[in-house]
């Protein structure tokens, strides 16, 4: 893209932590490819306050879960945009379908959507991201990999999929230390929902959930994408392979 000088890929950018980051990272001199699953006009309206702010903004669509979707999706965005610079993996989904109840099926629908998506993601972004400076990788991943307690709703098949994303966010940073891409997790506690999207716990259980977190509050959104815009920055340069908790102090 003529002039861009920043081109970076969010995925799960319709709502949420996604749209938050999109916003942060929106001004003049980049361009935002915008993913998510199926939710364009959510998506058309983040990219819509990108360009207001002076970013470049492409919507994609996809279902991330699709083996053939990550590599279409780097694709495109070369060819849209010419380069990539950063990736943030965001896409995901909450799943707490209790340990006894998981079959082959539901637990493979997280790993394909948070594990799988992100390795085939960062597999086909590396080649393009060796190719930039101060390239990034920024996957987000989620304090159920971390919180195993009673007063804590667990989600077996989330949690096991988010963990396994750390574990490749760290096996990759090693790997790609030598062209000095940095990569890094952010691992958001319980973080306040979009109006009208859907929540994975109730009200009242969560009220009750938020007693375990010191600051007493859920986090914010721009919160958590305050981080994500860091790690993404010069400043963030000689930190790789990390997970930074935004969670309000929740004891992991």
């Amino acid at each position: 893209m003529p002039g861009a000088k920043r081109i970076i890929l969010i995925t799960g950018a319709a709502s949420g932590i996604g749209a938050a980051t999109a916003r942060r990272l929106a001004q003049p001199g980049v361009a935002l490819v915008l993913h998510t699953r199926k939710n364009r006009d959510h998506a058309e309206a983040v990219a819509a306050t990108a360009r207001a702010a002076g970013a470049e903004a492409h919507v994609m669509l996809g279902d991330l879960s699709d083996p053939a979707t990550p590599q279409h999706l780097i694709d495109e965005t070369i060819a849209r945009c010419g380069a990539l610079d950063a990736l943030v993996s965001n896409a995901g989904f909450a799943d707490r379908t209790p340990f006894l109840d998981l079959t082959d099926a539901i637990y493979a629908r997280s790993t394909a959507a948070i594990e799988w998506a992100f390795f085939r993601l960062a597999c086909a972004a590396t080649p393009h991201l060796q190719q930039r400076r101060n390239a990034r990788i920024i996957a987000v991943s989620s304090f159920v990999a971390h919180v195993h307690r009673p007063d804590v709703t667990a989600f077996p098949a989330s949690a096991a999929a988010k963990a396994a994303l750390e574990a490749l966010v760290k096996s990759l940073a090693l790997a790609l230390a030598p062209d000095t891409i940095t990569v890094n997790a952010v691992v958001p506690g319980f973080i306040r929902k979009d109006p009208g999207t859907h929540a994975a716990m109730d009200p009242a259980k969560l009220a009750k959930q938020l007693q375990s977190v010191p600051l007493a509050r859920q986090g914010l959104p721009d919160e958590v994408a305050a981080a994500i815009q860091f790690l993404a920055s010069p400043d963030a340069a000689y930190i790789t392979g990390q997970c930074l908790h935004v969670n309000g102090g929740l004891t992991i």
